[in-house]
């Protein structure tokens, strides 16, 4: 029978937030049902990792090093903040860099190099947004190695890739491997491998990479939290001015907000964040809207408010649309120590 609007599925919550609580709130019942299917997800991670370190399945190579930017959870780990900053401190040093990403969420498979006129159905909402914010040459490509083929072919200056959200993309050789992992779960023992879990690979993932930033830290961090040799890096977020979609010359008075209606939307994995930071901006919010990580956002489900604040991730799907009421929120990730000169040093980028 389907839901009616005093039916009861109508007030349960979507799977996805079920198993979203499940990762953050272990629920007994639902561990004792999905850890045989993580056993199953960790035998295959194990086996396709021994058929590419075996050679049984073959890695391909760039013509120019390449920075992975990944992490072992699922998402909303604050990954693609720290990739737009290294892209552009990278740039300021002078450096020729692109960006090569999956681009999840596109309606296409084909490889795509972005240009001015590149829309999210095109690129994904994730490499549109890295693409404005950097100004960095960019391709998407569920193959990576293609995109960055395709990228270097259009762009045969770049000196360097950094491919957003490659870390579990074994075909793609990589010259240094940074991984982002949240402060918020440092120091937890709950953790598994998907479904039961949030995480694509296991902790012990840690121990083989480069770098590791620290996203969301109060304060500095350790290294007993971490494994010892590797290079630890702590991100925090910078809240910039909110703009208007259509003009964004223009900012966002305080002045004006006493007798306006409100409202919010987040369609990224941890919309609570940015609702709260709005929050604490002194923002009175009449009304949030929280929907799925990269979910398309329709005119039926917008608001009825005044004044519509959404991400700059969701900006990027909403920009060939006219919507006067809709304003931005811009984030950028604050990184110390420098990742981009730790990453210049150790790939010798400037004595090239």
């Amino acid at each position: 029978m389907p839901c009616g609007p005093n039916s009861v599925c109508k007030l349960m919550p979507p799977l996805h937030q079920i198993i979203e609580q499940h990762w953050q709130q272990p629920n007994p019942w639902l561990k004792l049902l999905l850890w045989p299917l993580s056993r199953l997800f960790q035998i295959g991670f194990l086996l396709r990792r021994s058929l590419y370190r075996s050679g049984r399945l073959q890695d391909e190579k760039l013509a120019v090093p390449v920075v992975v930017v990944g992490n072992i959870h699922v998402g909303g780990v604050g990954k693609t903040p720290v990739t737009a900053a290294l892209v552009n401190g990278l740039r300021q040093q002078g450096i020729a860099v692109g960006i090569i990403s999956r681009g999840y969420g596109r309606q296409s498979c084909e490889i795509h190099v972005l240009n001015e006129n590149s829309t999210a159905a095109e690129a994904g909402d994730e490499p549109l947004m890295l693409y404005r914010q950097t100004g960095a040459p960019m391709a998407v490509g569920s193959k990576r190695v293609e995109a960055g083929r395709a990228l270097l072919a259009a762009h045969p200056e770049l000196q360097l890739l950094v491919a957003d959200d490659g870390m579990q993309h074994y075909a793609l050789q990589r010259d240094l491997e940074i991984a982002v992992f949240p402060a918020a779960d440092i120091g937890r023992r709950d953790f598994d491998l998907m479904p039961n879990g949030g995480l694509r690979e296991p902790l012990a993932r840690l121990h083989d990479v480069d770098a590791i930033v620290v996203t969301g830290a109060a304060s500095a961090v350790t290294a007993h939290d971490f494994p010892p040799h590797v290079p630890l890096f702590a991100s925090r977020l910078q809240l910039g001015q909110i703009y208007r979609l259509n003009q964004p010359q223009q900012k966002l008075d305080s002045q004006t907000l006493a007798a306006q209606r409100i409202a919010a939307v987040a369609a990224i994995a941890k919309p609570a964040r940015i609702f709260n930071s709005l929050r604490g901006l002194g923002i009175p919010l009449s009304q949030t809207l929280a929907l799925p990580d990269h979910a398309e956002l329709h005119a039926q489900d917008w608001p009825d408010a005044d004044m519509v604040l959404v991400t700059e991730k969701d900006a990027v799907k909403l920009s060939d649309r006219h919507w006067e009421n809709v304003w931005v929120l811009p984030v950028c990730a604050i990184i110390e120590p420098d990742l981009a000169e730790f990453v210049v040093k150790r790939l010798n980028l400037l004595q090239e």
